[in-house]
C-alpha cells in the first residue's frame, strides 16, 4: 500500500505527540472577564452592548408589511412576510433572541455596578456611577422588555393573554433557560417596577449641567455640583434618561389598554395619564413643535450638536442617536432618476388616507375631492411625505405616469410598483450622481413628542370621550387640532368641529397617528394592538393619459384569527418545552 504525504505527516506527528504531555495554552491578548474590575471604561462597554441591542436605532421600514407600502425589491423580508411567509420559522419582526440577549447584558451589567472601581480615588464621583449606572441599567431593560413584549404578547393555546419570561439575574451558561412564559399582566407590572426602579436614580428629566447646589435633585443635594456635572450633566445626553422612562411609561400604558389585551376600560386613563405628564413637562399643548413634522429636514438636522441634545436640539425629539452624515437611506429609496433604487414605495392606501385641504376625508363629498386631480387641494403633508405624479424632490419632477421614463410605474426594476416614492425621512440634498456623489446629515429617532400627543389623544378619547381633560386641562380634541393646523389644515378645521362620539374620534385619531407616524415602524403594531383588518390589499394607481386607475399591487396573506399576535421562534420552543407557543403558530 503506498502512503500519501499527508499519512506520512500524520504519523509522524502522531508519533511525536506519543511521548509529550499536552499543555495547557497560555492566555493570549484577549481580555477577559476580570478584566471588567480593573477597568471601568471596558466594564461600562457591556452597558453600551445593551444599548446596541435597542431595536429602533436604526430604521427598518416594516411598513412594507402594511397597507402602507410595497417594495420593488422581491426578496424583501416584509414583502414574503405579508405575502404569505410568515411563521414562528421565518419572522423578520422577531426581538426574541435581540432583546433576551440585551437583558441578559444588562443583568450582567448590574451585578458589577457596585463592585467596579468606576472612580475610586474620588469617593463621591465613584457613588455617583454607581447610581446613574443602575438607573440606567434598569431604564433599558423595561425598555427591552416592552420591545420583546409587543413583539410576543398573545394568547396561550387555553386562551391566557401571555407575556414574556422575565430574566431578573443575570443566567450563565450552566443556568436553567428553561423559563415559562409569565402572563401579559405580569410583564407588564415587571415593566413598571423596573421603570420605577430606574426613577429612583434617574431624577431629573434630562441630563443638564447645574450651576448651584439649589439645582441639585432630591437625593443628590449633598454632593459636590462639579461631581454632578461630571455623572449627570449635559454631555451625557442621548443615554436613557427620566424623560425618556416616563415617555417609555406611555408606550408600555397604551399597549396595556389596547383592544388586542385588554377589555378594562380604566386602563386608559392610565395611558392618558403618563402621557399627560410627559407632555405637561414641555408645556402642554403650546408644547408641540410647530416644526416637528419636518424634524428630518437639512435645514432642522443641520443645526444640532453632533451628539448632544440640549440646549439647541429640535423641540420634536425627545430621544435619538447621534447625528451622522450618510447617503445609504436616499440611495435605496429615490427615484431610478435620481439614481436611487426605489425601494418603499408608499399605497394607494395611505395616500387616500390624506384628507382635502379643508380637512374633510377625501370620501366626504364636502371635501371637494375631484378623481381627475386627485392631489390638488389636499393636506400639506402628502405633498410632503410622499412623491406623486408631478410632486418634486431635490427640484426634480417626478413622472410616474405612463412615459414618465425610468420613473414611471413598473418601468424598470428599480421603478415604483404603486405610482409612488418615499419621501419622508429622506434628505432631498443627498447627491447620489456617481460623479458628484455627496452625503448629509441624519439621525435615527427612538422617541418624538408628537407621538406622546397622539398616545394622549387616543387613549384620552377612550378614558373621557372626546372633549375630556382629565386633570391635564387639554382633550383628545385639542390635540388632533393642534396636529392638524400644524400640518396646514386650517384652524377652523369644520370637519373635527362634526366629530363628537367616542367612535368617530377614534377613527380620526387613528388616522392621524397612521399619517404623522407614517415610516416610523409603528403601523405594523398598531394594526395588530387594534385588532384591525391585516388583509387590506395593497393599492397602486395606473395613470395614462390624465386617466388615474386603482389597482391591486400586492395581497396581504395575514390571517386575522391569529396573526394580530406573533410567533415565539420554533428554535425556542424546540430547545424549552416550558416555554408556551401563542395560539394559531
Amino acid at each position: 500500500m503506498r502512503l500519501s504525504i499527508n499519512h506520512i505527516l500524520f504519523l509522524i506527528f502522531a508519533g511525536a505527540m506519543a511521548g509529550c504531555t499536552l499543555l495547557e495554552p497560555v492566555d493570549d491578548n484577549h481580555s477577559t472577564l476580570a478584566r471588567v474590575y480593573a477597568d471601568p471604561a471596558y466594564a461600562e462597554g457591556i452597558l453600551m452592548n445593551a444599548y446596541a441591542k435597542i431595536p429602533t436605532n436604526n430604521l427598518i421600514f416594516n411598513e412594507v408589511a402594511t397597507d402602507d407600502a410595497v417594495s420593488n425589491n422581491k426578496l424583501n423580508d416584509y414583502l414574503r412576510m405579508a405575502t404569505g411567509q410568515w411563521s414562528a420559522l421565518y419572522n423578520p419582526v422577531d426581538q426574541w433572541s435581540n432583546c433576551i440577549s440585551g437583558i441578559q447584558t444588562v443583568n450582567q451589567f448590574t451585578t458589577l455596578i457596585d463592585t467596579v472601581n468606576w472612580k475610586g480615588s474620588v469617593p463621591e464621583l465613584n457613588w455617583l456611577y454607581t447610581q446613574r449606572f443602575k438607573g440606567e441599567a434598569f431604564a433599558l431593560r423595561a425598555l427591552l422588555q416592552y420591545h420583546l413584549l409587543v413583539a410576543v404578547a398573545g394568547p396561550g393555546a387555553d386562551g391566557q393573554m401571555l407575556g414574556i419570561p422575565l430574566y431578573d439575574q443575570f443566567l450563565d451558561v450552566n443556568a436553567n433557560f428553561n423559563i415559562p412564559r409569565a402572563t401579559f399582566a405580569q410583564s407588564v407590572e415587571r415593566i413598571y417596577s423596573d421603570i420605577d426602579q430606574a426613577l429612583n436614580y434617574l431624577t431629573m428629566n434630562d441630563y443638564i449641567n447645574v450651576t448651584s447646589a439649589s439645582q441639585l435633585p432630591a437625593g443628590y443635594d449633598k454632593v459636590a455640583v462639579t461631581n454632578y456635572n461630571i455623572v449627570f450633566g449635559a454631555e451625557l445626553n442621548q443615554r436613557i434618561s427620566a424623560r425618556v422612562v416616563k415617555a417609555l411609561r406611555a408606550r408600555v400604558a397604551l399597549l396595556a389598554a389596547s383592544p388586542a389585551f385588554n377589555t378594562d376600560q380604566t386602563k386608559w386613563a392610565d395611558a392618558a395619564n403618563y402621557a399627560g405628564a410627559v407632555i405637561e413637562s414641555i408645556g402642554g399643548i403650546s408644547g408641540l413643535d410647530p416644526n416637528g413634522n419636518r424634524f428630518y429636514q437639512k435645514s432642522l438636522v443641520d443645526v444640532l450638536n453632533v451628539s448632544a441634545a440640549a440646549p439647541i436640539d429640535q423641540k420634536e425629539i425627545l430621544w435619538r442617536r447621534s447625528v451622522v452624515a450618510s447617503n445609504t437611506r436616499e440611495a435605496a429609496n429615490f427615484p431610478p432618476s435620481l439614481f436611487g433604487k426605489g425601494n418603499v414605495n408608499p399605497t394607494q392606501n395611505l395616500v387616500d388616507a390624506f384628507p382635502a385641504l379643508n380637512g374633510y376625508p377625501i370620501s366626504n363629498p364636502a371635501s371637494l375631492f375631484d378623481p381627475s386631480n386627485p392631489y390638488a387641494n389636499r393636506d400639506p403633508r402628502l405633498r410632503q411625505y410622499i412623491i406623486y405624479n408631478g410632486n418634486t424632490i431635490s427640484g426634480n419632477a417626478i413622472k410616474t405616469q405612463v412615459g414618465g421614463g425610468v420613473n414611471a410605474k413598473d418601468s424598470i426594476e428599480s421603478s415604483t410598483r404603486t405610482g409612488y416614492y418615499l419621501k419622508k425621512l429622506l434628505v432631498e440634498e443627498v447627491n447620489l450622481n456617481p460623479v458628484s456623489t455627496t452625503t448629509q446629515k441624519h439621525y435615527e429617532t427612538h422617541m418624538r413628542y408628537t407621538e406622546m400627543f397622539l398616545i394622549y389623544a387616543e387613549a384620552a378619547n377612550e378614558a373621557w370621550g372626546p372633549t375630556g381633560a382629565g386633570t391635564w386641562g387639554f382633550s383628545a380634541r385639542d390635540v388632533v387640532a393642534a396636529i392638524r393646523a400644524r400640518a396646514g389644515i386650517p384652524k377652523a378645521d369644520p370637519y373635527l368641529a362634526t366629530i363628537n362620539s367616542k367612535e368617530a374620534m377614534r377613527e380620526l385619531i387613528r388616522n392621524e397617528r397612521r399619517l404623522e407616524l407614517c415610516f416610523e415602524g409603528f403601523r405594523f403594531w398598531d394594526l395588530r394592538r387594534w385588532k384591525s383588518n391585516l388583509t387590506e390589499p395593497a393599492r397602486g394607481v395606473n395613470i395614462r393619459n390624465g386617466i388615474y386607475t386603482v389597482v391591486d399591487v400586492e395581497p396581504r396573506a395575514f390571517n386575522n384569527d391569529y396573526m394580530h399576535y406573533g410567533p415565539i421562534p420554533q428554535t425556542e420552543l424546540v430547545k424549552y418545552p416550558a416555554i408556551l407557543q401563542n395560539k394559531g403558530w
